[in-house]
């Protein structure tokens, strides 16, 4: 379940295979940061079904500044075994003849 202090991880976007916190919630989207790309004051408006979540909830009050947003999330990087990072796109070029 999706509430504020859950970290997930996007599906889809420029940001796909991070790892984020979720500090808002509406009915069918979630405002996400992750302290770096997008900072605690100015969150992104994600769409709930492009997001996963990882069943891992940090307490909000403590990860209130960038840095300290950061160190939570390489925190639960390394605990998950998860790097962050964006998938590799897999593309086949076609063969000519």
């Amino acid at each position: 379940m999706l509430e504020k202090g859950s970290v997930v991880k996007s599906l889809a976007g420029r940001d796909a295979g991070r790892l984020l916190l979720v500090t808002d919630k509406t009915e069918s989207s979630v405002l996400v940061c992750d302290g770096k790309e997008r900072p605690v004051e100015k969150p992104k408006l994600k769409n709930i079904r492009h997001v996963a979540d990882t069943g891992i909830k940090l307490d909000i009050n403590l990860t209130g500044s960038n840095r300290a947003l950061k160190k939570a999330l390489a925190a639960v990087c390394e605990k998950t075994g998860d790097t962050g990072a964006k998938p590799q796109e897999v593309s086949e070029c076609p063969s000519r003849i």
